[in-house]
């Protein structure tokens, strides 16, 4: 390559300021860390609904779908940072709740029971001074028709999510993430490009 050519080279270099890429990335860096702090702000608020839902009673469905679709959709959204319980999102409340009722409904259907074992054995036995001739009848016949207390139990994973954010997002901070990279690159390209042909032109 001869000293013409070069020259032409570094001509066309010239034209190209690596600075400004330097520039641009710096830009582009700041954007992408304020991003990432809204997207991940706008997660723990998107949480903390969750656990408000959760604790109220109502809205809980639609509270944790809207964390998932947005945790699933964006950058720095990790739902495990700032705890130590793993699956950070457990609906504690309402997996009581459902434990509460359950039990509500099996001491119900077990008065319902024995009501209906007194019944069914004052009907057998008609006679006999306070009932004490019937015990052994009401004994066998919740026996034998106690099958609601042998539910099982209710198994809590039901009520405990953990979702991943994604390595890359395409909003605002995927996308200034991605400039910041190419700009550097670009610095880092022009600015040794410009160096070798000052030293090739010598």
């Amino acid at each position: 390559m001869n000293k013409r050519h070069l020259h032409h080279v570094r001509t066309k270099l010239r034209l190209i300021k690596p600075w400004y890429f330097l520039g641009l990335a710096i830009i582009s860096a700041t954007i992408c860390v304020f991003a990432l702090r809204a997207n991940n702000q706008h997660m723990v608020e998107l949480r903390d609904a969750v656990y408000a839902a959760d604790k109220e009673g109502s809205g809980v469905q639609t509270s944790l779908e809207n964390l998932q679709a947005y945790v699933t959709r964006h950058m720095n959204t990790d739902l495990s940072t700032g705890t130590s319980v793993y699956p950070p999102i457990q609906l504690k409340y309402t997996y009581d709740r459902l434990v509460r009722e359950r039990a509500n409904r099996l001491a119900n259907s077990n008065d319902q029971l024995y009501t209906k074992a007194q019944r069914y054995c004052e009907q057998q036995n008609p006679t006999g001074f306070s009932g004490r001739g019937r015990v052994a009848c009401i004994e066998r016949y919740v026996e034998t028709h106690a099958t609601a207390a042998q539910l099982p139990p209710i198994p809590d994973a039901l009520y405990k999510f953990s979702f991943s954010s994604p390595t890359w997002s395409s909003d605002l901070a995927g996308w200034s993430l991605l400039v910041t990279g190419a700009s550097s690159l670009l610095f880092v390209v022009t600015f040794i490009g410009l160096n070798l042909a000052k030293r090739a032109s010598r």
